[in-house]
């Protein structure tokens, strides 16, 4: 029954739907039973061209077609049919295999053909590559390209603001002065650490049987070196194979996964919430949308939704990815199906994801540096120079330097005038003290405009 975006359950599939098509292909019950589709009919065509190659010897050309097709891309698959046969079996993956049964056989295939069809496998042989093949496309056409589009971002915004001064502030209050840039890099460099982690992820699947051990394999045919074939079938889709494993493949690469797509969440959660701060601030104005409105009473709102939106969809996928990495690796003794009703849900955090990650963008591309605002920022902050100062004189020997610096500035304003003033009044060498004197918040800045266009990224 069709359901309209109005009446949908999950936003995902309701109020975001527009923006998630891509995700709906790979992670739909859809794109799950396309994934199977595949994984059968390429199994049989592995089977066709070695164990199996005499008795699958005179299978029909429009067959072996058929079966190449789906292999290679399954979007053929007629997953209508593949439900209504489920509805008399109860039973997902025998449906698929019926189904395939059924279309080979009008292309020509005995029944006798048709037998090797999911020859010796557990529902879980095919289930566990299908999600494979379902996450390795979601990381390849999905997740990594879309960190890399913002990571590409950071690093332009941090080259062109290396050196605009900005107040740092730790704990909330005035610190030593930082630039755009380099707290942009910050950003750039720990998403570049948790891109590449994800994309090391080796993704694992299995073919081995019942419970691993490859029992029906050899009953039938004890001369077949098995794990050599169950492993250079599973590396032809792509994938690492996994040669230790009960009915299920453990999932523990799929905890892995999570975690390193957590790790990169948490970071964009971070920098979420400080770009909302520094448009609270004003250092950053937002590029005005016509026909938007950021209040339904406050008519001069223009509020940073963008980033908001992110931060709880981020927050929302790391709660979905967290559960999966703790319980997906763990199932009784050879197999409960736990996993199963869990596994059906991956595709909801990396929606979740996906669409913080659209948010972002949108975000950072409405945002631009306001350096009045900035500058005006830094000049009310005359006190942050006082790590400057008794830092000079410590190195000049000067005693109580920091509790000097420290009864001077805490719990009173500083100005120019005041801190140029006490300045003037240290036992300092003529040119240190002039130093001191021309330094001013907005070019305290230490190494930061080159910290910003380091190209060291991790």
């Amino acid at each position: 029954m069709a359901i309209s975006s109005t009446d949908a359950l999950s936003p995902l599939d309701g109020r975001y739907a527009g923006k998630l098509a891509a995700v709906r292909s790979i992670f739909s019950e859809a794109g799950l039973m396309r994934e199977r589709v595949r994984v059968e009919c390429a199994w049989f065509l592995a089977l066709a061209a070695g164990p199996a190659a005499a008795a699958l010897a005179e299978v029909p050309r429009a067959a072996l077609d058929l079966l190449g097709e789906l292999a290679r891309d399954p979007a053929g698959a007629d997953v209508a049919t593949i439900k209504q046969i489920e509805a008399r079996t109860n039973h997902d993956v025998k449906a698929v295999e019926i189904w395939l049964r059924g279309a080979l056989e009008k292309r020509g295939a005995a029944a006798a053909q048709l037998e090797w069809l999911h020859f010796a496998c557990t529902s879980e042989d095919i289930n566990n590559l299908a999600y494979a093949l379902m996450l390795k496309s979601a990381r390849a056409m999905l997740l990594l390209p879309m960190l890399d589009a913002i990571g590409a971002t950071l690093d332009s915004l941090a080259h062109a603001h290396a050196a605009a001064p900005m107040l740092a502030r730790t704990h909330g209050q005035t610190a030593t002065p930082t630039t755009v840039g380099k707290e942009l890099a910050n950003v750039a460099a720990r998403l570049q650490r948790q891109r590449a982690a994800l994309e090391r992820v080796a993704i694992l699947g299995k073919m081995n049987g019942a419970v691993g051990n490859f029992n029906a394999h050899v009953a039938a045919l004890p001369q077949v070196d098995w794990p050599q074939v169950s492993r250079v079938f599973v590396e032809s889709l792509g994938l690492t194979v996994n040669p230790h494993t009960t009915q299920i493949e453990p999932h523990d690469w799929i905890a892995e996964y999570c975690h390193a797509l957590m790790r990169a969440n948490t970071v964009l959660i971070d920098f979420a919430r400080d770009m909302w701060s520094y448009i609270s601030l004003g250092y950053f104005k937002q590029r005005l949308v016509e026909g938007e409105v950021g209040s339904s009473t406050m008519p001069h709102k223009v509020n940073p939704i963008d980033f908001e939106n992110a931060e709880g969809n981020l927050g929302l996928a790391n709660a979905l990815l967290g559960h999966f990495a703790d319980k997906l690796p763990l199932s009784r003794l050879q197999r409960d199906l736990t996993d199963s009703t869990v596994l059906r849900n991956v595709g909801v955090a990396i929606g979740h994801s996906v669409l913080s990650y659209g948010s972002l963008a949108a975000g950072l591309a409405k945002v631009e540096l306001d350096p009045a605002s900035v500058a005006q920022d830094l000049d009310r902050a005359w006190e942050v120079l006082g790590e400057a100062v008794q830092t000079v004189m410590r190195a000049h020997g000067i005693a109580d330097a920091y509790d000097r610096l420290k009864t001077f500035t805490r719990g009173r304003a500083i100005d120019k005038d005041a801190m140029r003033e006490f300045i003037a009044s240290l036992d300092l060498p003529p040119a240190e003290k002039q130093r001191l004197l021309y330094l001013e918040p907005g070019t305290y800045l230490g190494l930061a405009p080159m910290l910003a266009k380091r190209s060291d990224r991790p």
